[in-house]
């Protein structure tokens, strides 16, 4: 049975769980909101909090990191490579498209090498996921295989009740936590049935819908079609805002930055939107826009899918919302043509 807290008890328990981890809330930054360490007393998020505007992904993978420090002298180089992190956090309120682009960065991190620096982060951290109940109207996560109150991808599941959150532990970590945490009551039959009628109107609130059917095959033959993916990205201004944002994006670039004999191996973001994103010593593969834009749309539809079996988006429109000329990446999916019939099919 799942247990029960009324919301006014909230700070009390993150306090608990304060004792154990970092907590980190969805918080304010200026004109930005992103997770970050909860100050122990303030629990205003849950009054304006819709979704962050920086994906969680910052707290497991940062936007610039050093991988080790290193100097010269005569006898060579010598490395200071950091220890793994191994403080825990917890994230509150994760929502679970969220949760969901956390699971496909395992796919990249953990898979043919595995990155200590974004898995030494990730093994340490619980994720307390919160149902959407107040999607924007750019959302389409049921399209790309999402629920506004799917519980796959964390270890606890909070819904809202209104006055209370039902909390269900997911994994064993999560229920583990949750039974041993004082403070909580259990909740009733009522519960559970206010909690699936919440569920059904989420779902009925995300009424934006797109048809990902076929879609592989579709961006695979138009992939040279260079009329349609210059119409496509005709108006991107090339800022990267769509994918800086996105909870999915993980490409990076290592650089060193050095002071005389010493210095810093970094990695920082980077994004397939910028110009040089490719740029070789005697080419730039993807110099014209068009390209990088084909790129990004079929990295997510088309070669994640064929890499990992999964939609490398998880509908929560932040590249919709935020993009400054407003470039739509449901409407490129949707403009697609047609795959032409196989021999069978005629």
């Amino acid at each position: 049975m799942a247990k029960k807290i009324d919301k006014k008890d909230i700070s009390g328990l993150l306090s608990r769980w304060q004792q154990e981890f970092a907590v980190l809330v969805p918080s304010k930054d200026g004109n930005t909101t992103r997770m970050a360490l909860w100050d122990g007393k303030d629990t205003g998020f849950l009054e304006w909090y819709r979704n962050v505007t920086v994906p969680p992904k910052e707290i497991f993978f940062p936007s610039q990191e050093e991988m080790f420090r290193f100097q010269k002298d005569k006898e060579g180089y010598h490395l200071e490579v950091p220890p793994p992190e191994e403080s825990k956090r917890l994230i509150f309120a994760i929502r679970p498209c969220d949760a969901s682009a956390m699971t496909m960065l395992d796919y990249v991190f953990e898979s043919d090498y595995e990155d200590p620096y974004y898995l030494s982060r990730r093994k340490n951290t619980m994720l307390v996921g919160l149902g959407c109940t107040n999607p924007y109207s750019s959302c389409f996560c049921t399209s790309v295989g999402g629920d506004p109150s799917d519980a796959s991808n964390v270890d606890i599941m909070l819904m809202d009740l209104g006055d209370a959150f039902l909390v269900d532990g997911v994994t064993d970590a999560g229920k583990e936590l949750v039974g041993r945490t004082e403070g909580l009551v259990e909740g009733s039959k009522s519960d559970l049935a206010r909690a699936a009628e919440v569920k059904k109107e989420s779902q009925k609130k995300i009424m934006r819908k797109l048809d990902t059917k076929d879609i592989e095959q579709k961006l695979l033959s138009c992939f040279e079609d260079k009329d349609y993916w210059e119409k496509v990205s005709a108006k991107c201004v090339a800022c990267g805002i769509c994918t800086l944002l996105c909870p999915t994006c993980h490409c990076f670039d290592i650089n060193d930055e050095m002071t005389k004999k010493q210095g810093a191996r970094v990695r920082s973001w980077d994004s397939c939107a910028f110009s040089c994103y490719t740029k070789m010593p005697m080419e730039n593969p993807r110099e014209d826009k068009w390209r990088r834009v084909r790129q990004k749309v079929c990295h997510k539809y088309e070669f994640f899918p064929m890499n990992f079996g999964v939609i490398a988006c998880v509908g929560c429109a932040r590249c919709v919302r935020f993009c400054p000329v407003n470039w739509d990446i449901t409407r490129t999916i949707e403009s697609v043509p047609a795959a032409p019939a196989t021999a069978a099919e005629k």
